[in-house]
């Protein structure tokens, strides 16, 4: 969650880092350089990346993935490479029963947490069950966690430990899932399943003194201004090749601050794009181009009238033009969506057939509804994050939902820091605008994420039984033909009910000097900071 995504996108969180670096020696002139100037860092081995304040350091309940300063300072039993491959990190291996339901992890004996603690199987069973505790309040851990026997009676508050884990012996943990599905390992790459010090984590205020096993050690957070993360020489894989990473979270404009020489690596779109796309300007030999495994989308409150009739929703989903939206709004530079699996996900095949921009017919729906007169047709919410003002996409939305409907849709704004917990607590109004980003390259994380009647994710409100049942029977098939056939299906049979409107994939554009060495364009977010180097 994103993935999240799981990174939810919302799109208030879901590049939670707009990313660039840099060399020190660029940045001695603002307040934030002063800043950086006392700590003891080596200037011409260091990261420099513009970011957005954390919500959180906390794995248990961050929503950002494992691209950002979480995933640099804590790890788990196993991670996601740069090929989105799963791959041990603390555990050295494991072993799969022949049922395909018991997991037994080895646990590297050189593994430590920052302080040099050796981590124990009982570190990752108490990680676990801390997330899993209503005190603890993750609404990420039973979607990723979920599938081991006796997390859902610990989430429910009936039990204390999660029944499902047992700790063998100090190295040796075995964790017993309650049906054989393909993507397990895959789940326990996302943060909610990092590792976590029993002793640090019950300090007053500890996220400011983090105590993990990752790659990296909080060296500073100053709320708003900076964020260091030095290299750990103690991390039991190959350490960091650069000695710290240093995020800017101050203001400035990283695409000017780019072009001046001042940082190595910034995130693009829109014009910015298209200059770098000409092969005259001399940006374009810094250009990576990707696919994001990501999806924008729409939600209907399907709990509420009125779209919790098909027809008021399927009409709403008529009247939007979505290539409209993408060519003027975007400029071209995202993919359309006909459903909400994205390129590159096992089992997206782009042939989905759901609504398409057909005003006639849009109105028509409406009528059928039983708002022949759109005048009798209430007024709705539209659930967005801003300061002030409305954005494009949903002044757009609205002014096409005037024009082809003549339904009267009024903008409510939330703040954008708060707007993923707004979501969650179900202030979602009758409309709203988010998105969910792969946390593991697997249809179910977006299908039975998204769109079970049990999902903490289904925002949404949608339910429908036979879904339901057709997402359980696809978790747990084994042969890959097949169960990516059901997924199709399953999708198709989502699109047809107009849950929401699917809007756009986004395009990763970004700049990166010649000297960032290592960097992967990845369609999801992934660690990759401790694997980046920088030539002199």
């Amino acid at each position: 969650m994103t993935s999240k995504r799981q990174i939810l996108i919302a799109f208030s969180t879901i590049l939670f880092f707009a990313l660039a670096c840099s060399t020190a020696s660029n940045l001695a002139t603002t307040a934030e350089d002063d800043l950086v100037a006392s700590y003891d860092i080596d200037q011409e081995n260091t990261l420099f990346l513009t970011a957005g304040q954390p919500r959180t350091l906390d794995p248990a309940i961050t929503h950002s993935g494992a691209a950002g300063p979480v995933g640099g300072i804590f790890s788990g039993l196993v991670g996601l490479d740069t090929n989105l491959q799963v791959y041990p990190e603390i555990a050295s291996g494991w072993e799969v029963s022949q049922d395909g339901t018991v997991y037994t992890f080895f646990l590297r004996r050189d593994a430590v947490f920052h302080d040099g603690r050796p981590v124990t199987a009982d570190d990752v069973i108490f990680s676990w069950q801390r997330a899993a505790h209503p005190d603890t309040g993750s609404d990420t851990v039973v979607t990723y966690l979920g599938d081991i026997i006796g997390v859902d009676e610990v989430t429910a508050g009936q039990a204390e430990q999660i029944s499902g884990l047992r700790a063998i012996d100090d190295h040796t943990l075995e964790v017993r899932i309650d049906a054989p599905k393909p993507y397990f390992l895959s789940k326990l790459t996302y943060p909610v399943a990092y590792v976590v010090d029993r002793h640090n984590v019950s300090q007053p205020d500890w996220e400011h003194a983090p105590n993990g096993t990752g790659p990296f050690l909080l060296q500073e957070w100053r709320d708003d201004e900076v964020l260091i993360l030095a290299g750990n020489d103690r991390y039991y894989l190959p350490p960091p090749a650069v000695s710290h990473v240093v995020y800017h979270m101050g203001a400035g404009i990283p695409m000017a601050m780019y072009e001046k020489d001042q940082i190595d690596l910034v995130s693009i779109g829109g014009s910015n794009l298209e200059r770098a796309q000409d092969p005259n300007n001399p940006l374009s030999s810094d250009l990576q181009m990707g696919t994001n495994m990501c999806i924008s989308y729409v939600g209907f409150n399907n709990r509420l009238a009125p779209f919790d009739d098909l027809l008021v929703r399927q009409a709403f989903s008529y009247a939007v033009d979505g290539q409209k939206l993408i060519d003027g709004l975007y400029g071209g530079n995202v993919l359309p969506a006909v459903g909400p699996l994205p390129p590159g996900i096992p089992g997206y095949t782009g042939n989905i057939n759901g609504p398409r921009f057909d005003p006639e017919k849009a109105r028509a729906l409406l009528a059928q509804a039983g708002y022949a007169d759109p005048n009798t047709f209430p007024a709705v919410t539209f659930t967005t994050s801003g300061y002030g003002s409305v954005g494009p996409l949903v002044t757009a939305l609205i002014t096409m939902w005037q024009d082809n409907l003549g339904v009267t849709v009024e903008p409510l704004l939330l703040d954008p820091f708060n707007y993923l917990d707004e979501l969650y607590a179900g202030n979602v109004g009758n409309i709203f605008n988010s998105g969910w980003c792969a946390d593991y390259p697997d249809p179910e994380n977006f299908l039975d994420v998204l769109f079970h009647s049990d999902s903490e994710q289904n925002l949404m409100g949608y339910r429908n039984a036979e879904i339901d049942s057709l997402l359980e029977s696809a978790r747990i098939e084994q042969d890959i033909k097949r169960r990516l056939d059901r997924y199709h299906d399953i999708e198709q049979q989502i699109v047809a009910e107009s849950p929401a409107i699917f809007l756009n994939h986004s395009l990763s554009a970004v700049l990166v000097k010649p000297h960032v060495q290592n960097y992967v364009t990845t369609p999801m977010g992934v660690a990759q900071w401790h694997r980046v180097r920088l030539n002199p």
